[in-house]
């Protein structure tokens, strides 16, 4: 699997991380920055790294700040994005499967690498599950 991932200042201790277990479990991943802890606002690399996912559509994205959320936020204002805030390996299998979600996120003050660890592996082994929650998926864009 290919992923896009990036952070902000407050997560890129687990995104380096996430970025060698996901090449250690043979995924290529396409590390979107930033690489130090200067401080950087994180729309700016949810929307980097939305269009990547959007022009790359066998990609998957994994957004990273101190919570998850803003990242969540900024992300799902790109159609076509739909940005999963996961805290544990339920709520990834179910972003994949009943919301069908292209971006993983999580914050690292919420997450440690172990649990990190789960919720990635739920993720990649989910897939949309399709049938009744198509209708669902698709009224989530609103144009």
């Amino acid at each position: 699997m290919k992923f896009y991932i990036a952070t902000d200042h407050a997560g890129i201790e687990l995104k380096d991380y996430t970025v060698d277990l996901l090449k250690q479990k043979g995924h290529e991943v396409i590390d979107l920055g930033p690489f130090t802890k200067d401080r950087v606002d994180y729309p700016d690399y949810a929307h980097k790294l939305s269009l990547s996912v959007l022009e790359d559509s066998d990609a998957q994205g994994i957004l990273i700040c101190g919570s998850g959320i803003g990242m969540s936020m900024a992300a799902n204002r790109h159609e076509g994005i739909r940005a999963a805030l996961c805290h544990d390996a339920y709520t990834a299998t179910v972003a994949r499967g009943h919301n069908d979600a292209n971006v993983l996120c999580f914050g690292e003050r919420i997450v440690g690498k172990g649990v990190a660890e789960s919720i990635l592996d739920a993720w990649i082994a989910g897939s949309f599950d399709g049938g009744r929650h198509c209708g669902r998926v698709e009224k989530i864009e609103i144009n």
